[in-house]
C-alpha cells in the first residue's frame, strides 16, 4: 500500500520534463517583470501564472481524460469567440478622450504613418519563412495594442497566440527604452528643440457624441470586417461622451476592463504549453516584434521630417513617434525627451493628440490587415 501511495505522488514528478521546467522559469520571469519592474503587471502577471498552470503535470487545467479543463473552457469561450478582446475594447473606448484629436485633427496623419512598421514587419516575416497569416499576426504586434494583436491572431494564427501576446505586451512596456534611441538617431538636436504652440479650445458636445457614431459608420462601410473592432471601441467612447451613462462609463473603465483583463491574461498564459511555445519561431517572433516597434517609431519621425520640407512653421519630428497606440506612455516619453534638451519646451499637448490618433489608427490598421490578408490569399 505504501508503495502504491508513493507511486501515486511520484507520477506527477515523473511526467515532468526539461521543457516544463523552462516554462516554469519563463512564467516566473514574467511575474517578476510584472511585480519588480512594473512592466504591464495587469497582463504579464496572469499570463506568467497561466503559463505555469498549463504546464503542470498532465495539463489538467487544460484538458484531462478527454474533458476540457477550466482554462480551455475560458480559452474557447473568450479567446476563440473573440469576446475577451472585444469587451476590453469597450473599456478602452470608455477611457479615451478624443478631444485632443479634435484640437489638432492634422495629427491623424501620424496615427497612420507610425503604423507603417506593421506592414514592413509582415513583409520581413514572409521573407524569412512565415506564411502570410502568421506574418500578419506577427506584424500586428507593431500596433502596440494588445487586444488588437490578440484579435488578429485569433483569426489567423491561433497556434502563435502565446508568443505573440507575450511579445506584444512586453514591448509595449518597454516603449520608454525602445523609442528614445531611435528618435535620437533620426533627429538632430536642433529639430528636437523645435517649439510648438498649443491653442486649445472647447470642443462642442455634439462633436464628441457624433464622432464615435460617424467613425463606426465610415470605417465599417469601408472595411466591413473591422466593424467589431471599431464598433466596440467606439461604443465604449460613446458611453463616456454621452453624459448620461456615467456609472456605466466608470464600470467599463474599471470593473469590466479589470475583470476581462484578468481572465484574458491567465487564458492567454494557458496557450503557452511547452510543446507549442519552446520553438525557434518564438525567438523569431521576439526579433520581429522589435522590428515592428522600431519601424513604427522611425516611420512616424521620418514622416514628420518629410512634412517639414513643405512647412514654414516646423513640426517637432519627435511628435511623429507618438503615433503608436501605447497611450499615454509614448507621449510621456517624448515630452521627457523634449525636457532633456530644453527644460522649457512643452510639446505634451501635441504629443497626446498624436498618441490618441495612434489608438484609433491601431484599430483601423488591424481592420485593414484582416481585410487584405484573405484577398491576397485568393
Amino acid at each position: 500500500m505504501i508503495q502504491s501511495i508513493l507511486s501515486f505522488f511520484a507520477d506527477g514528478f515523473m511526467s515532468l520534463g526539461w521543457q516544463q521546467g523552462v516554462m516554469y522559469l519563463i512564467g516566473a520571469a514574467l511575474i517578476w517583470l510584472a511585480v519588480a519592474k512594473d512592466y504591464e503587471p495587469m497582463l504579464l502577471l496572469p499570463i506568467g501564472f497561466g503559463a505555469i498552470l498549463v504546464n503542470l503535470p498532465y495539463e489538467v487545467v487544460w484538458q484531462h481524460e478527454g474533458v476540457s479543463g477550466a482554462l480551455k473552457i475560458l480559452f474557447d469561450a473568450g479567446i476563440l469567440t473573440e469576446i475577451f478582446p472585444l469587451l476590453i475594447f469597450i473599456g478602452v473606448g470608455a477611457m479615451i478622450e478624443f478631444a485632443p484629436l479634435f484640437q489638432r485633427p492634422w495629427v491623424m496623419l501620424f496615427g497612420a504613418a507610425a503604423h507603417l512598421g506593421i506592414f514592413i514587419t509582415i513583409v520581413v516575416a514572409v521573407l524569412i519563412g512565415f506564411d502570410l497569416k502568421e506574418a500578419a499576426s506577427i506584424g500586428i504586434i507593431g500596433a502596440a495594442d494588445g487586444p488588437t494583436s490578440i484579435y488578429v491572431t485569433t483569426r489567423f494564427a491561433k497556434h502563435l497566440m502565446g508568443p505573440i501576446t507575450v511579445v506584444a505586451y512586453s514591448y509595449m512596456s518597454l516603449v520608454p527604452i525602445i523609442q528614445p534611441p531611435v528618435v535620437r538617431m533620426l533627429t538632430t538636436k536642433h529639430e528636437r528643440l523645435i517649439r510648438m504652440e498649443a491653442h486649445d479650445r472647447k470642443v462642442p458636445k455634439i462633436v464628441t457624441i457624433s464622432f464615435p457614431i460617424i467613425v463606426t459608420l465610415i470605417a465599417s462601410i469601408l472595411v466591413p470586417i473591422a466593424a467589431p473592432l471599431i464598433g466596440f471601441l467606439m461604443f465604449g467612447n460613446l458611453i463616456r461622451e454621452c453624459g448620461v451613462l456615467d456609472k456605466l462609463s466608470l464600470t467599463a473603465q474599471n470593473e469590466l476592463s479589470n475583470l476581462v483583463t484578468l481572465l484574458l491574461g491567465i487564458t492567454v498564459g494557458a496557450s503557452m504549453r511547452a510543446g507549442d511555445f519552446l520553438q525557434y519561431k518564438t525567438l523569431l517572433i521576439m526579433g520581429l516584434g522589435l522590428v515592428a516597434f522600431v519601424a513604427d517609431t522611425a516611420s512616424g519621425v521620418l514622416f514628420a521630417k518629410f512634412l517639414n520640407l513643405f512647412l514654414s512653421k516646423k513640426i517637432n519630428p519627435m511628435i511623429g513617434a507618438c503615433g503608436i497606440s501605447a497611450f499615454p506612455m509614448a507621449s510621456r516619453v517624448i515630452q521627457k525627451m523634449a525636457f532633456k534638451d530644453d527644460p522649457s519646451n512643452v510639446i505634451l499637448s501635441h504629443a497626446v493628440s498624436a498618441n490618441v490618433s495612434g489608438q484609433l489608427g491601431s484599430v483601423i490598421a488591424g481592420g485593414i490587415v484582416l481585410a487584405l490578408v484573405p484577398v491576397l490569399l485568393q
